[in-house]
């Protein structure tokens, strides 16, 4: 007796509509896990800029400008935080890096969809040697391919505290729409 090695049609077609729904439930459950480690990995880089920042003005008794960059050596005009900033001790006060002032930290741009954008008209922040923020609290609002549902916020304290909260609707939308 002679036995058939194999597979046959009916057996293949129920292995790959099996493997089909498989993959239609976990695509959407990466993608959304992608999402959400990057937004993460942005909100981490964030926060430990301004911390060091803070760390660094305090210890050095020098003001600390952080502010958006594209380029990561110059800040930028903007108030969209998503391509990248750098963190220098602002020796002479004139808020642009100078050859002779130490860079404290410099982030790429972001990857993976994810925005960050900073309150209307806060385009730098400045660590003053007593650990606070100059000017008003600052609010960051982070969002990502998830939508809107999935915003965030990073508020900034002029005292240096750093909270973290839910996106309004109206702040999540113009997040994501890259207003």
């Amino acid at each position: 007796m002679h036995k058939d090695r194999g597979f046959t049609l009916i057996e293949l077609m129920i292995v790959l509509a099996v493997v089909a729904i498989l993959l239609l439930i976990a695509v959407p459950s990466w993608r959304h896990a992608r999402a959400a480690a990057h937004s993460v990995a942005a909100k981490s880089a964030l926060a430990a800029t301004i911390l060091d920042g803070v760390r660094y003005s305090a210890n050095a008794g020098s003001e600390v400008v952080v502010c958006p960059s594209s380029n990561a050596a110059t800040c930028a005009d903007t108030t969209d935080w998503s391509g990248g900033w750098l963190a220098y001790a602002d020796l002479d006060g004139n808020r642009a890096q100078g050859g002779d002032e130490t860079r404290i930290r410099q982030q790429s741009s972001l990857t993976g969809g994810v925005q960050l954008r900073s309150t209307k008209g806060r385009k730098q922040l400045v660590f003053q040697p007593n650990g606070g923020n100059a000017g008003s609290n600052v609010t960051f609002t982070l969002c990502d391919a998830r939508g809107t549902a999935y915003a965030s916020t990073l508020v900034l304290s002029n005292s240096g505290n750093l909270r973290q909260g839910k996106a309004s609707a109206a702040t999540a939308q113009a997040c994501v729409a890259g207003v």
